[in-house]
């Protein structure tokens, strides 16, 4: 009888050892520590979402800046188990670095059509957003610009203005025009567009809204969702005029459509969380958070069925480029080079 009652005593403090483990183990899963490019503010509706729909916490580390050089140097010990970032470059860099993981989801495959996520799994893209001109209401008539190839024309001379050649999302768009024209074409069509500037190129996106209103310009070469921000900002109505001395047009809808970009989320290979991660990434590919993306951001939501903001709305349909991304992100370099070659942010004339 001692003997049963040692094996009993045995069994419990063995069975409680494993329980607790568990217990622990369960309670770590519980949270997922999330880097993120886009300011915490602006991705917290979506978090908080996530985390009452499943319990799991997410951390939010904002890193704008370095944040491939932060998870490369803390290598297997990165406490990052998942990363949230715009531009397909900027996921392209993470993914050829070698810090992320493949995933399969089913889930994720039917939400992100296939060219909005990496062939391998290893980045996806979450909301799309459009490289369009935003052109003078009084200066530029309906019609009158219809393409990226139309920014070359000589009566477009002085009239368009753009933010460096070297900003990512014009880096993306000149590597779209290598991958459809070759690069012999891309370069002249850059010079074509630098001949045409009103301005050194200079400023964000919103900069060139406001040269449009201001007369310095007819032409601006913007993201779409700055459109939507300028709209909507009652902190600095002043850029509502901006808005509204302009209208949004999609470009090359005769043919392969608007250039796209991306903003997405990927895991990271040192990942501790892994299934929150990947949990936390499907979440955001669903209905609710990408409701959540288009009408907070202004952005497109990339699972198809998912309706736009009004306001994106008002701006009519359009077809976007289908263009491989990863076609996009292996010409960035040559992108690059050809706007040092050209000396493109000199500004015309030069």
């Amino acid at each position: 009888m001692p003997h049963l009652k040692r094996l009993i005593a045995t069994g419990l403090v063995a069975a409680a050892t494993v329980l607790g483990a568990t217990t622990w183990a369960q309670a770590a899963d519980q949270e997922v520590n999330l880097y993120s490019y886009r300011q915490p503010f602006l991705i917290k509706p979506l978090l908080d979402a996530f985390t009452k729909e499943t319990g799991i916490k997410v951390n939010v580390v904002f890193a704008k800046k370095g944040m491939l050089e932060k998870i490369k140097a803390a290598g297997d010990n990165s406490p990052a188990d998942a990363v949230l970032t715009v531009d397909i470059g900027r996921l392209y860099a993470l993914k050829e670095a070698g810090v992320l993981q493949a995933i399969k989801s089913d889930t994720l495959e039917k939400n992100i059509p296939a060219h909005f996520r990496d062939p391998e799994g290893m980045w996806f893209g979450l909301t799309s957003r459009a490289r369009v001109a935003l052109v003078s209401k009084e200066r530029v008539k309906p019609g009158e610009l219809t393409s990226y190839e139309d920014l070359t024309d000589p009566k477009f001379k002085g009239r368009i203005c753009i933010r460096s050649g070297k900003n990512a999302y014009n880096v993306a768009l000149i590597a779209s025009m290598i991958a459809h024209h070759g690069e012999e074409g891309a370069e002249k069509w850059l010079r074509g567009v630098k001949a045409n500037l009103a301005r050194k190129p200079q400023g964000n996106d919103r900069a060139q809204a406001k040269a449009v209103y201001e007369g310095v310009c007819d032409i601006a070469i913007t993201n779409n969702y700055y459109m939507g921000k300028m709209m909507t900002n009652d902190e600095k109505p002043e850029q509502k005029k901006w808005a509204a001395a302009v209208r949004l047009t999609y470009l090359n809808q005769g043919d392969r459509g608007n250039h796209m970009n991306v903003s997405g989320a990927a895991v990271t290979k040192s990942a501790k969380h892994k299934d929150g991660a990947v949990k936390l990434i499907e979440f955001l590919s669903g209905d609710a958070a990408q409701k959540i993306y288009a009408e907070d951001n202004q952005e497109y939501p990339v699972k198809p069925g998912v309706p736009y903001s009004k306001i994106v709305q008002s701006w009519g349909d359009f077809k976007g480029d289908t263009l491989s991304l990863e076609k996009i992100a292996k010409l960035r370099p040559a992108a690059s080079r050809l706007v040092d070659k050209v000396g493109f942010d000199e500004g015309p004339g030069s």
